[in-house]
């Protein structure tokens, strides 16, 4: 497949995924909402090599023949910081995680949040209105960006997560902000050509 049909079919594998996830509090808004998420996990795909996408597709057909839900994973992951005493009664029953996995996992989310802090600094008008960045921030109706990400990176297999890491590596050799790189490709997929020209946009 090109690297467009590898897109399109990983991020319909997600919808269906989170489409099926079920909440405590009842279904989500933007459960019904597929263009924004399209547009939404586009943006981040697109900065993905096609070998990336390749192993992270593997790893939803292999968790999909298992009967088991990796967005639903997702946001358990995200209880242990946003509701801990509900996450308590679940963290059993997530897959656990080689040390190495944490270690790595931590390693990115360190660069990342530097990233997206960046970001933040660069752009406020935008960056004011998305998630709030760190951990200490959770609250039970607010996952932060650095709890968002740490939760997705423990979905991802070993090999994956693997390659996630050598690809933030190379970026960081690049000098590249990834954060800046997937807010670039969102603008531009809701039809704005430059940072400048984003006024008021509801996804943030």
């Amino acid at each position: 497949m090109e690297k467009k049909q590898l897109i399109d079919k990983l991020v319909e594998m997600e919808f269906e995924a989170f489409d099926k996830a079920r909440n405590v509090g009842g279904r989500a808004a933007c459960q019904n909402d597929w263009p924004t998420f399209q547009i939404m996990r586009t943006s981040q795909y697109l900065t993905w090599t096609e070998e990336m996408l390749e192993s992270f597709i593997h790893d939803f057909e292999v968790a999909n023949a298992k009967g088991w839900n990796l967005i639903a994973e997702k946001y358990a992951r995200m209880m242990e910081t946003t509701v801990p005493e509900e996450y308590k009664q679940i963290k059993n029953q997530l897959p656990v995680l080689s040390d190495w996995q944490k270690q790595v996992i931590e390693q990115i989310v360190a660069i990342q949040v530097d990233w997206m802090e960046e970001f933040s600094k660069e752009h406020p008008n935008i960056s004011s209105r998305a998630r709030v960045i760190h951990t200490s921030e959770d609250r039970p109706d607010d996952t932060s960006y650095e709890t968002y990400l740490r939760g997705e990176l423990g979905t991802y297999s070993e090999d994956t997560l693997a390659k996630y890491a050598a690809f933030i590596v190379d970026l960081v050799g690049e000098k590249k902000n990834l954060a800046e790189m997937i807010m670039k490709n969102t603008i531009e997929l809701y039809g704005y050509s430059s940072f400048e020209q984003v006024k008021e946009l509801e996804w943030v």
